[in-house]
């Protein structure tokens, strides 16, 4: 059972009957540079503002001494319990609801790689955007943002399955589609893929490719595969592969408006007590999703040059290429310059998606003691 894309787009419009959002069909009918000549040209933008950019890695460099890479608020948050430490969240239970704090850790290859400055802040910001701005297609599970590095949610059943869904064949990790199709595969968790595609190339219509966790690694798993074992009824599949499919229309839909394109993503999703299904942990954020500048594509795909990025895509690859990331104990430390190039990139996706200023922290802010009181606040109101 494929589970694509339907040619038309679902989702609710961003702007109604909008010319400029292209539909759901091969490259070569739509070509590329069509849909993004009408765009500012932001290639060179990463570098463009370049007192802006300046200025926020200025603030990284001063910050790295500064990073939130642990959080103890079992200790500095009265009622807070069973701290669960992800590859980037630290989760606690709050009673009724859970408290996620959005850390500055890194992780790929499911390890932590570095800590980037503001990292925290920028993607919790950024899923609660796109939390708010989604509601149209599903509800979510936030309750509060009591701080900038944290959410409080709902207390969620949450289905042990990542839906990941794909706009084009690219990637570098084990289970990246690019990946296995280069070594032949050619039915990826469900889904029939054609003969003769090339890296980074967008694939005749959006695809989910769901998995499920392993004991070390991600593990990609097909529709058959969660209803026989048990991990989604089949009312639940088909409601969340729904969901997911016309969250990433319309996260497509807003990249490319703002010169980007959303090439792939994951959500995961839980019941919550009510039974509702709702979706949870983060949307959209440079973490979970990889995103193109939308006007170089077509001409750097042409040449066979990798697409710009505005992700964390390159730090991969930086790891890739100087030791094997799944195997070695112990990883070199990644460059300063790359580590604040990292904080900068978030914070530019940040702002061309939401078209907002991103307020950096003052630099001598103790960032655990204002999560601490802005938590300690918010729970005593609950």
């Amino acid at each position: 059972m494929a589970l694509r894309a339907p040619l038309q787009n679902p989702s609710k419009p961003l702007r109604p009957n909008n010319p400029l959002v292209p539909s759901f069909r091969h490259p070569s009918l739509i070509p590329m540079a069509r849909q993004t000549r009408w765009l500012p040209s932001i290639a060179a933008s990463l570098h463009h503002d370049a007192a802006h950019r300046d200025e926020v890695l200025r603030a990284a460099r001063s910050s790295l001494g500064n990073c939130l890479s642990e959080t103890h608020l079992e200790i500095t948050v009265p009622g807070l319990t069973s701290k669960a430490r992800g590859k980037v969240r630290d989760v606690y239970d709050g009673g009724d609801y859970l408290v996620l704090v959005t850390t500055d850790r890194q992780s790929a290859f499911d390890r932590v790689l570095a800590s980037i400055p503001f990292k925290g802040q920028v993607l919790n910001e950024t899923s609660l955007w796109w939390f708010n701005m989604t509601q149209h297609i599903t509800p979510n599970a936030v309750v509060s943002t009591p701080d900038k590095n944290v959410t409080i949610a709902k207390k969620c059943s949450v289905f042990p399955v990542e839906f990941v869904v794909r706009g084009f064949v690219t990637g570098s990790t084990d289970t990246s589609l690019w990946t296995v199709y280069n070594k032949g595969m050619r039915n990826y968790c469900g889904n029939d893929l054609p003969d003769g595609m090339v890296k980074n190339q967008k694939l005749p219509g959006n695809i989910i490719t769901p998995t499920t966790k392993g004991v070390d690694h991600d593990v990609p798993v097909s529709p058959e595969e969660i209803i026989k074992l048990g991990l989604m009824t089949q009312d639940e599949f088909d409601e969340v592969s729904s969901k997911a499919l016309k969250l990433f229309a319309y996260g497509q839909q807003v990249a490319l408006e703002n010169g980007l394109l959303l090439v792939d993503t994951k959500y995961e999703f839980g019941k919550g007590p009510d039974g509702k299904i709702l979706l949870i942990d983060e949307v959209h954020t440079p973490d979970s999703s990889r995103y193109w500048i939308a006007d170089s594509y077509e001409e750097r795909f042409a040449a066979g040059l990798e697409p710009e990025n505005v992700d964390k895509e390159f730090l991969r690859l930086w790891f890739k290429n100087h030791c094997n990331p799944y195997e070695d104990k112990v990883l070199p430390d990644a460059p300063e310059e790359l580590v604040c190039e990292l904080a900068w990139r978030y914070i530019f996706l940040f702002e061309k998606i939401t078209r907002t200023k991103f307020k950096l922290p003052e630099t001598e802010e103790q960032i655990h003691d204002r999560i601490s009181k802005n938590v300690s606040h918010a729970l005593s109101c609950l």
